[in-house]
């Protein structure tokens, strides 16, 4: 039994447009790969979130190649793409864009909108926590709602929209963290880590000499939104929508789960459960399969939960972080 979107397809349809989807999947995999060198977890899962249609917060220490990755699937994809480098007296007009007044020949004034950099189709928040909440929550409309509003008036962003947002976990002097209602606008958390020795090898070699490996475009952004318009189709089995529930619930104090309830001091809300829904689904397309499995749920529950959690102070005393729960939760579905 399985639960189906609203709008179905035929198997023989499924199959067929899957097949398309992995052939152009494949591409861009290939086509990041000949930029990023190793990091094949990070490369998987922001593409996870791009596919499911949302937007991902990478964290790493500088040097770990997050802006090459964002500039890197701009070009693969086809995507309009602009950067903003958040400061601390980045101003939310900076963002969005103002309204200006002009005067024609005759006279008469009226006012005209310039948009900012958020109208672009992938849009690199670079340091995003090194601005001031009143800047960031620029974005909270945008993340959402896939528009912006200023002086009163709707202006519709570019489709498909994304956010890549990247922070430094080391560097806390100067910054302001962001709140959990912006945490919770990313479909997933991707943390970098170190590069593996054979692959920082090849990052000696490859990146030292005259010239360094160009990203090469390998699609449009029409043909992104028709994968994603086909992942939120596909059928998720009822056994994994079980999965999501108890793994969600169970990760909520005052749920009747005792170790939760000791070590959390508030849990993820419904935007935890739609983010592992879209991006299990992602994950089975990116893993050539029609339908998603418990074992996505699994691998994607860190990434997807870990900033939609905060621990007591007790746990924290205890040396706990938030991994070490949602890996004890997922060792119960």
């Amino acid at each position: 039994m399985s639960v189906m979107t609203r709008e179905t397809m035929s198997e023989s349809e499924m199959i067929a447009a899957a097949e398309l989807a992995l052939a152009d999947i494949a591409k861009i995999r290939a086509g990041v790969g000949r930029v990023i060198f190793g990091q094949e977890s990070v490369v998987e899962r922001t593409l996870v979130a791009l596919l499911a249609g949302g937007h991902a917060l990478l964290v790493g220490v500088p040097g770990l190649a997050k802006t090459k990755l964002v500039e890197t699937l701009g070009v693969v994809l086809g995507l309009d793409s602009r950067r903003i480098q958040f400061t601390p007296d980045l101003m939310p007009s900076d963002i969005l864009g103002s309204e200006v007044m002009e005067q024609d020949d005759q006279g008469k004034r009226s006012f005209r909108f310039i948009s900012g950099p958020i109208f672009a189709q992938l849009l690199m928040a670079d340091e995003i926590n090194r601005a001031s909440p009143r800047t960031q929550s620029a974005l909270l409309q945008a993340m959402q709602e896939y528009h912006v509003t200023v002086a009163g008036e709707r202006h519709d962003l570019p489709a498909p929209f994304h956010v890549l947002a990247t922070q430094n976990p080391l560097e806390q002097e100067g910054t302001y963290p962001l709140p959990e209602a912006q945490l919770d606008r990313f479909l997933m958390q991707v943390d970098i880590l170190y590069p593996e020795l054979e692959a920082e090898r090849r990052i000696l070699l490859e990146t030292t000499g005259i010239e360094d490996a160009k990203a090469q475009n390998v699609l449009d952004p029409e043909r992104l939104k028709d994968i994603q318009h086909l992942i939120r189709r596909m059928p998720v089995p009822e056994s994994v929508v079980e999965a999501i529930l108890k793994l969600v619930r169970s990760a909520r104090p005052g749920q009747g789960h005792g170790e939760t309830d000791k070590h959390v001091s508030w849990g993820p809300g419904p935007r935890a459960s739609q983010a592992l829904t879209l991006c299990a689904r992602a994950r089975a397309l990116y893993d050539g399969r029609l339908a998603p499995s418990i074992d996505d749920i699994r691998a994607l529950a860190e990434p997807v939960l870990q900033h939609r959690m905060a621990l007591t102070f007790a746990a924290r005393a205890e040396g706990m972080t938030v991994r070490d729960v949602v890996a004890r939760l997922v060792k119960d579905i």
